[in-house]
């Protein structure tokens, strides 16, 4: 939470204000049963009906002034906590953009979401309170016994007593809900992400009839955490019962011995009003104290949660390796290069090398987690190899900004991820000052301009892009792709969706572009991959054969076998382009 408070630093003056106000309207509140005591015992008692009158406006004063001062405490402390939570909600969005693939996948979407939401919010209310009651609370507490002090010093034993078993009580039960808070926040990460997965899979789940598995799922994350919420809220429920029960003890004791001093003398009526009322006061101001420490606790649990992913530490990568003159004939060059995506983790990729020339189309395939997809996310960076370098032009990718090397690049993800918006908008992720000339040749190579033309690159996509087919879905991206006229294309997996002449026609348009991209296509279809200058057969993590379509056939066993499944007859020459 420490390490927060930095972001504070653009609302000082509104840090000093609200409790500067807040502690105004306590030094009004703490004279008022003063005043009542002297309407009593002097007003009262000789029945001097103006002075009560004076000292009656007095308190409409008082009240009217500490009405002013409460509001404006209260609009600083807003304003401070509300932009102190929006300056953390965009560092944690601009450090979750500087988040290497590796990170986002070991703390999770679900978490990194809670962390943006709820404990921001909770950070929030927590600044809230603290700016408008941290130093009121304590200040009428302790001021009251000050009070009470100067009006009778044996009386004022009994608030001493009374203050030191109530901080007792109120520090002792923050020390034992703070470390419970942070396992309400833990299995609220759960609960979101069983939402999340659910949402996003719900077509999944009722295809393979998995709705009552998942409800049970749910309820079981669901009952964990409220199991834990009820826990801390029992412990936490004790405060105002406890806070209560000691007050009243104390108040008793106060009646009786004030009563007693009454009776003798030493003690008038309105001073005893008076002790009542700052008594009364010390209940209301613990009872805040205590829902203040609830919440700051909260925050503290929260605001350590978000420190950790403010702070977490960029990963480390072997230092790029200089420009190889010889290596610069190549458009990509991959040399003996491994990857594990954790480093005691196991090897995703092993050994790999091999060079593309500019303007070459590479194909890549293989089984089912064999590597593919981890291959050609090496090339723009999404993930650091292990050993061995990958470049670019000639030089390390490690060499390049990430933005100067993704510029190069255009790449549709295996797994389509359009935007809510209009087709435009997602098309100029692309290219952010392409014309519709550009738009329209885009979408016309990535065969997408027939049902485009049908709906205007200002029809409305829903989120990820719902209120499209699949084929469709897959077309956009690529369109998206190519409107950057990229020097390296990227297509992992991207013409599942297609039928076989939507695919060859593609095929073709790729061929055509004007601008020569280097390609690489990572798909499961023999037929996709025959006309490449290199095909390169994965398996487990290892390049096991490479040459052309014709070459493989004659020469790789797996290769052979995917044509053999998909072409039993051999009738995906024809497919070939």
């Amino acid at each position: 939470m420490k390490n927060l408070l930095k972001y504070m630093k653009d609302y000082k003056l509104e840090t000093v204000l609200g409790p500067l106000f807040k502690l105004l309207e306590a030094s009004f509140e703490l004279t008022v049963p003063l005043i009542i005591a002297a309407i009593i015992d002097t007003g009262i008692g000789s029945g001097d009906k103006a002075y009560i009158l004076r000292m009656s406006l007095i308190l409409v004063g008082l009240g009217f002034i500490g009405l002013i001062c409460a509001v404006s405490a209260q609009f600083f402390a807003a304003k401070a906590a509300t932009g102190f939570a929006a300056k953390i909600r965009s560092a944690l969005f601009d450090k979750l953009q500087g988040f290497t693939f590796s990170q986002t996948d070991r703390l999770g979407a679900s978490t990194l979401i809670t962390r943006m939401t709820s404990d921001v919010s909770q950070v929030q209310s927590g600044v809230n309170l603290l700016l408008r009651l941290f130093l009121r609370s304590p200040f009428i507490v302790f001021g009251a016994f000050v009070m009470a002090l100067s009006i009778d010093l044996s009386i004022s034993v009994t608030f001493a007593f009374t203050i030191g078993i109530l901080l007792a009580v109120v520090f002792g039960i923050m020390l034992i809900t703070m470390p419970l808070y942070k396992r309400v926040q833990e299995k609220l990460d759960k609960v979101l992400l069983s939402v999340k997965e659910n949402l996003g899979g719900i077509r999944v789940i009722r295809a393979f009839c998995r709705e009552d598995h998942e409800k049970k799922q749910f309820e079981e994350r669901n009952s964990l955490l409220c199991k834990d919420q009820m826990k801390v809220g029992r412990i936490s429920a004790l405060l105002n019962p406890l806070t209560y029960v000691i007050i009243n003890i104390a108040i008793i004791m106060l009646i009786s011995t004030g009563a007693a001093e009454i009776n003798s003398g030493s003690l008038t009526q309105g001073e005893l009003v008076a002790l009542y009322n700052y008594m009364g006061s010390i209940l209301i101001e613990l009872i805040k104290l205590a829902n203040l420490i609830i919440t700051v606790t909260k925050a503290f649990a929260c605001g350590g949660r978000i420190a950790k992913v403010l702070e977490a530490k960029e990963e480390e990568s072997t230092p790029a390796l200089p420009f190889s003159p010889e290596a610069s004939e190549y458009k990509v060059l991959f040399d003996k290069v491994d990857l594990a995506y954790s480093k005691t983790g196991e090897r995703a990729l092993e050994d790999i090398s091999f060079g593309v020339l500019p303007g070459q189309t590479v194909g890549i395939i293989g089984a089912t987690g064999s590597g593919k997809s981890s291959l050609v996310h090496l090339i723009p960076r999404f993930y650091d190899c292990t050993d061995g370098v990958v470049r670019v032009d000639g030089r390390d990718v490690k060499d390049y900004d990430e933005s100067q090397l993704r510029s190069k690049i255009g790449i549709v993800m295996q797994n389509v991820q359009l935007f809510k918006g209009s087709i435009r908008e997602n098309l100029l992720w692309g290219k952010e000052d392409a014309t519709d000339e550009e738009l329209i040749s885009a979408l016309e190579s990535a065969q997408a301009l027939s049902f485009v033309s049908e709906k205007g690159l200002d029809f409305q996509l829903e989120q990820s892009g719902k209120n499209l087919s699949g084929g469709q879905r897959q077309r956009l991206s690529i369109a998206r792709a190519l409107v950057r006229r990229p020097e390296i294309l990227i297509l992992d997996d991207s013409a599942s969706a297609l039928d076989f002449a939507t695919d060859a026609a593609l095929r073709k348009a790729i061929k055509a572009l004007d601008f020569s991209p280097t390609v690489f296509i990572v798909s499961q279809r023999a037929s996709s991959l025959m006309h490449a200058d290199n095909i390169l057969v994965l398996d487990d993590g290892r390049i096991i054969a490479s040459g052309s379509h014709e070459e493989l056939l004659e020469s790789c066993e797996t290769y052979q076998e995917i044509y053999r499944l998909q072409f039993p007859d051999g009738e995906g020459k024809e497919a070939a382009v």
